[in-house]
């Protein structure tokens, strides 16, 4: 097993990390980023309770914010990315 070198980077962010609460943290991009997730069906109702009752077996998109705030389920990957647009989130995707 090969040890990786720690850089004064790495050393910068390990310090930073350790000075971040976790409350901090989640807000880290909040109103700023947001992620868009597939999902099934089967478990919309754990990340949006208010859904009403989907056919199992179906692939959906949820637009979250960065602190995991449901913002918007969706059938098609490209709404999820224009609702993000419409409100000013840069988006990642999340696997």
């Amino acid at each position: 097993m090969a040890f990786k070198e720690l850089t004064s980077r790495d050393a910068a962010g390990a310090e930073l990390a350790a000075k971040i609460s976790a409350n901090e943290l989640a807000d880290l991009g909040n109103g700023e980023v947001g992620y868009i997730r597939k999902m099934r069906s089967e478990d919309v109702s754990k990340k949006f309770p208010q859904a009403p009752d989907l056919e199992p077996g179906l692939d959906l998109w949820g637009l979250f914010g960065a602190d995991g705030t449901p913002i918007l389920l969706s059938d098609s990957r490209s709404s999820a990315f224009f609702k993000a647009a419409e409100n000013d989130l840069s988006t990642v995707s999340v696997h």
